[in-house]
């Protein structure tokens, strides 16, 4: 076996230094224009996208190859790699299809008017720092900022499967199980989708905040960096620090403010305070009477979509919006003072691995806008009620919560593309029914019976 697979490596390497041979002959003879005469545009096909996407699945390959020969590939990690493989192969095939691309051209619209010293775009809805990153990449040009930012977010994906394994475990899931449920929810999932085919900033944001979970006992100033970038790349996450308010860990805080401050620094170094103005403004135009989406499932757009077609004043629609975003935002951080059973409290760091959970819900739900793919942000509220779920009824209605938030496609369609929003409440209210129980016998069953998974040293 052992030399097949090394025949196999080293087949992969020959092929790959032939690959790099003809390119760069290609380049050096002919320049960048010598490209054509052996490359052939397919119909609606992006050259570059679809050369990322077979160039990275054939060092998947190559890397499978030095996993099988360094006998990485054991009988405990045989499912958590077979999980990886499948789900990085199948979306870098599903990605090379795709061929225009939403919320990007908002980030490179965004990065170009940094550059020129402009106000950020009305639709660039986040606060400066991703905008200014961005703005190095503008010598590559429009195209080049979309090929760095699209095989950016696949390594994110890449990095998502391992963290969200790591942080399952870290809720006491045996890692056989965190890599079944992680393969399971990752590979039929609408919101990751979405958030791959708009080159969405969502997968930077999931990762560094549970970076932040899993470094804060260990490592608490990489925690709090983490955090800040977290919150300064998207301003929600900055809910979630109400759960390391509760532990008044001084020095943690400490850190994250110091870590705000250091990353604000860099932003206005670059490019003055103005950008910071123009996020706020764009914030503020959020609340002011807009044009509304079937698509946008926040209470702004689900009441105020509802109530048009009442002729209903504008003054009422927001009091009903406000009312009812201040009620479940306030019912969620009520379930982050309440919720004790996501982790054992005689751990160190229990509080705030136990209050943070419902805060997920709270800073999706609170958002002015909740598009298709912000349910990512829900992962770990959701899939932690797996270990809580006891009767037949609150599985029905965790499957149609999963359903309606994950796996229906985007579509428009009053009132029923709407249904997002209530497999959120649904969520809501599963956690508020389960936020004092324990881990149910289902629980303790499938997460012992996913050991019987490992693979015996004799079959391998």
């Amino acid at each position: 076996m052992i030399r097949v697979i090394r025949n196999a490596l080293f087949s992969w390497v020959i092929v790959t230094c032939l690959i790099i041979f003809e390119s760069t002959w290609i380049y050096a003879r002919h320049g960048l224009g010598g490209f054509a005469d052996f490359m052939q545009e397919g119909p609606f096909t992006n050259v570059p996208l679809t050369l990322a996407s077979a160039a990275i699945t054939w060092l998947l390959a190559g890397f499978l190859l030095i996993l099988l020969f360094k006998n990485k590939i054991t009988k405990n990690t045989l499912i958590g790699w077979i999980g990886f493989f499948v789900i990085a192969i199948s979306y870098l095939n599903i990605l090379r299809e795709r061929v225009r691309y939403g919320d990007i051209a908002y980030y490179t619209e965004a990065a170009f008017n940094i550059l020129k010293g402009q106000p950020l775009p009305d639709t660039y809805l986040y606060p400066p720092l991703w905008a200014t990153l961005l703005s190095f990449l503008t010598p590559f040009g429009e195209n080049g900022i979309l090929l760095i930012a699209w095989v950016a977010n696949l390594l994110s994906l890449f990095l998502f499967y391992f963290l969200l394994r790591r942080i399952l475990e870290h809720y006491q899931f045996k890692p056989q199980f965190a890599a079944l449920i992680a393969t399971i929810f990752i590979l039929v999932n609408m919101p990751i989708l979405r958030t791959l085919m708009y080159v969405q900033v969502n997968f930077h944001v999931i990762n560094l905040i549970f970076l932040g979970i899993l470094l804060y006992k260990d490592r608490p100033f990489l925690s709090a960096l983490t955090m800040a970038l977290a919150v300064h790349l998207k301003a929600s996450p900055a809910l979630l620090i109400l759960a390391f308010l509760l532990e008044f860990n001084w020095k943690w805080l400490a850190y994250f403010a110091i870590n705000i401050l250091l990353i604000t620094a860099f932003t206005v170094a670059n490019n003055g305070f103005n950008p910071y103005f123009d996020f706020i403004n764009n914030f503020l135009l959020l609340n002011a009477p807009r044009s509304l989406s079937l698509r946008d499932n926040s209470f702004d757009s689900v009441i105020g979509m509802t109530l048009s077609y009442f002729r209903a004043s504008p003054s009422i629609v927001r009091i009903l919006v406000y009312l009812a975003k201040g009620t479940t935002a306030l019912i969620a951080i009520i379930l982050s003072l309440k919720a004790k059973t996501y982790y054992p409290e005689k751990e160190n760091g229990s509080r705030i691995f136990n209050s943070i959970v419902p805060l997920f819900i709270a800073m999706t739900i609170f958002s002015p806008l909740i598009w298709e793919h912000h349910g990512i942000f829900i992962t770990l509220p959701f899939l932690l009620l797996i270990k809580k779920l006891e009767s037949p009824a609150e599985w029905m209605l965790f499957g149609i919560s999963y359903l309606f938030v994950f796996l229906i496609p985007t579509f428009d369609y009053f009132p029923w593309s709407y249904e997002r929003l209530l497999g959120l409440l649904i969520l809501l209210a599963l956690s508020w029914i389960t936020a004092k129980r324990n881990d149910s016998h289902y629980f303790y069953t499938f997460n012992n019976w996913s050991e019987s998974l490992v693979v015996s040293e004799r079959s391998t």
